[in-house]
C-alpha cells in the first residue's frame, strides 16, 4: 500500500483512513490501530498548539520506547513542531546539553527519569513545561494533557524543507550535534526502502532499538510508513524477543550486531519457533564474519546489511539476502552498493577521488542527507562540502562498486551499536589529577563489536588503578562510553605535529585483521 507524504503526518493521515482497524503499533498488549494513533496524534497535536508551541518549535522526550513514544512523535508532526529524543543512558549533564541546547520548550519524561529531571530542572532554560508519562506530584500527566484537547487534525501546513526529527550524534569535540532531518529527507528514504525490507500492510515488524537512535524511531516510521504492524518494546531483552518471535509470528525486524549475538547466545533460542521470519536487517555496527554464519545457520530467513548514519537519514547502502553466502567470506565484509537516489565516493585528505580498492572518506551525495548541524554554520561547512556529505568513515568501493568500511577518520568507536567518542571519554579522564596524558581506542570485543580502552600516562610519583579511574569518570559520563579496560604507558605515541597516533595504539588489538572495526 505504498503512500506519497508531504510530511511524516501523512503517514497516519492515509493509513488511518486506508486501514483504519490494522494494528499500528502493539506494545505490552496494548493495540492500537492506525485510526486511533491518527486520532490521538491529532489530540497531541492540539494539546502542543494550545501548549504554545510553534511551528519548528523542539519538543524533546525522554523515556524508553513505548507506543506513547509514537503519539507523541505523530502529533509533533502534526503540529509541525520538531521531535528531539534524548539518550536516556546519558549522564545528566549530557541530557541537559540536549534539551538546552534544542531550545526545547517543552519536555516529556517518563517515571523512570523523573529523578533525573528533578535533578537538573532548575537549570533547564527554554522548558516552559513539564509532561509526565506516570503519576507526578507536581507534573501532568501525559493522558490528561493529551484527552482535553479535540481529535480534530489541525492540519498546520508543513513544507519538505521543514525539520521533523532532531537526533543528537556524539562529535569529536566531546558535545553532542543536534543532526536535522527534514520532511524530505524522509521522504526519500521511505518509499523504496520499506519496499527492499518487505515491510507491508500488516506485516509484524520488531521494533526494538531506542527513539534517539535513527535505528529506532527511524525504523519505526518506516514500519508505520508501510502499514506495518510493529511491535514495539521497551528494551531489549533477548528471552522477550524470542517470546515475541514465536507468539506474534514476526516477519522482519532490524538489530545490531550485538542483539544477534545476545539472541544466540539465549539458551531459549533453541525451543523457540522462528519459523515465521523472513528477514533481518542489521546495521549500525559491522558484523564479525563468524558472528553473521552463526546467525544465518540458527535464523531460517533472509540477512541484509544496513550501512549508514544519523546525517544520512539512516541506510545509503545495502548488502542484499542474496549476497550473504557463508562461503564468501570477502562479500561478507562489504556493507553493499548504493541504493536509488543515493551517490558515493572515495576521496582522499585533497579531496581528490581515491582509485577503486583504494582507501579514503566515504562521500555520500543523496536527497537523504540531513538538512545541516543545529545552529552550527561551521561544523555543517565541513560535513556538507558541496553537494557531498563527508561521513567520517574510511573506505574503499570494488570494482563491482561493493562498499567496504576499512576505519573511522574521526576514531569512533561503535560498541553495541552505540557511538562513542574518544574526546568525550579523554575529556572525562584528563581532569583526574594523576593522569598526565590519555588516549582512548576501541578495541575487538566478542560481545559488544568493540570494546573502549584507555591507555594512560600517570604524572610523575602518581598511583592510581584503573577502577579509581572508571570511578572517576563515571560522575561525568554515561556508564556505556566508560573504558572497560585501562593500560598504563610511560608516553603515548604522537606525530611530529602532536597528534596521537591512535593507530599506532591500535595495531597490537587488531593485529593482522582485514579491517579495523569489528
Amino acid at each position: 500500500m505504498a503512500i506519497e507524504i508531504a510530511g511524516l503526518a501523512d503517514i497516519v493521515r492515509r493509513h488511518g483512513g486506508q486501514q483504519p482497524d490494522t494494528p499500528a503499533i502493539v506494545y505490552e498488549g496494548r493495540k492500537t490501530s492506525y485510526a486511533a494513533l491518527d486520532r490521538t496524534a491529532s489530540q497531541v497535536a492540539n494539546a502542543l498548539i494550545a501548549s504554545g508551541i510553534a511551528p519548528q518549535t523542539r519538543v524533546a522526550h525522554l523515556d524508553k520506547s513505548s507506543d506513547l513514544s509514537f503519539e507523541l512523535l505523530f502529533g509533533v508532526a502534526k503540529a509541525n513542531a520538531v521531535m528531539v529524543s534524548v539518550n536516556w543512558r546519558l549522564a545528566p549533564p549530557e541530557m541537559l546539553h540536549i534539551v538546552n541546547d534544542a531550545e526545547a520548550e517543552i519536555l516529556f519524561v517518563g517515571e523512570e527519569y523523573f529523578p533525573v529531571i528533578e535533578q537538573i530542572r532548575d537549570k533547564l532554560t527554554r522548558v516552559r513545561k513539564i509532561v509526565a508519562f506516570g503519576p507526578h506530584a507536581e507534573w501532568e500527566s501525559f493522558e490528561a494533557w493529551r484527552d482535553r484537547q479535540p481529535a480534530t487534525d489541525p492540519h498546520l501546513p508543513t513544507r519538505p524543507t521543514d525539520t521533523a526529527v532532531q537526533f543528537y550524534t556524539s562529535g569529536t569535540t566531546g558535545l553532542p550535534k543536534g543532526a536535522e532531518l527534514t520532511n524530505a529527507n524522509f521522504g526519500a528514504l521511505l518509499p523504496s526502502w520499506t519496499a527492499t525490507w518487505l515491510l507491508g500492510p500488516g506485516v509484524p515488524n520488531l521494533v526494538c532499538l531506542p527513539m534517539f537512535h535513527i535505528g529506532g524511531a527511524g525504523w519505526g516510521i518506516a514500519g508505520l510508513f508501510a502499514g506495518a504492524t510493529n511491535h514495539v518494546v521497551r528494551e531489549f531483552v533477548p528471552a522477550q524477543i524470542l517470546e515475541i518471535i514465536q507468539r506474534e509470528r514476526l516477519q522482519v525486524m532490524l538489530l545490531v550486531p550485538a542483539m544477534v549475538l545476545f539472541l544466540l547466545q539465549a539458551p531459549q533460542i533453541r525451543e523457540t519457533d522462528l519459523g515465521s521470519l523472513r528477514l533481518i536487517v542489521y546495521g549500525a555496527a559491522p558484523m564479525p564474519v563468524e558472528l553473521l554464519k552463526q546467525a544465518m545457520a540458527v535464523f531460517p530467513c533472509g540477512f541484509q546489511q544496513v550501512y549508514g548514519l544519523t546525517e544520512t537519514t539512516g541506510a545509503i547502502t545495502l548488502l542484499p539476502a542474496e549476497d550473504h553466502d557463508p562461503s564468501d567470506a570477502k562479500k561478507l565484509l562489504s556493507c553493499g552498493y548504493a541504493q536509488k537516489g543515493v551517490e558515493l565516493r572515495i576521496v582522499g585528505d585533497d579531496g581528490t577521488d581515491r582509485p577503486t580498492g583504494e582507501v579514503g572518506e566515504i562521500a555520500v551525495r543523496s536527497a537523504q542527507v540531513m538538512r545541516g548541524y543545529w545552529k552550527l554554520p561551521d561544523a555543517t561547512a565541513r560535513a556538507i562540502q558541496g553537494d557531498w556529505f563527508l561521513t567520517g568513515d574510511a573506505g574503499y568501493l570494488d570494482a563491482k562498486g561493493y562498499l567496504y568500511i576499512y576505519d573511522r577518520v574521526k576514531d569512533m568507536i561503535v560498541s553495541g551499536g552505540e557511538n562513542i567518542y574518544p574526546a568525550e571519554v579523554e575529556s572525562a579522564l584528563f581532569g583526574h589529577p594523576a593522569v598526565a596524558d590519555v588516549a582512548v581506542i576501541g578495541v575487538p570485543d566478542e560481545r559488544w563489536g568493540e570494546a573502549v580502552k584507555a591507555v594512560v600516562v600517570r604524572k610523575p610519583g602518581a598511583e592510581v588503578t584503573p577502577a579509581e579511574l572508571v570511578g572517576w569518570a563515571r560522575e561525568r559520563i554515561a556508564g556505556y562510553k566508560l573504558p572497560k579496560s585501562v593500560d598504563f604507558v610511560d608516553v603515548l605515541p604522537r606525530n611530529p605535529t602532536g597528534k596521537i597516533l591512535k593507530r599506532e595504539l591500535r595495531k597490537p588489538y587488531w593485529g593482522t585483521r582485514e579491517r579495523q572495526v569489528n
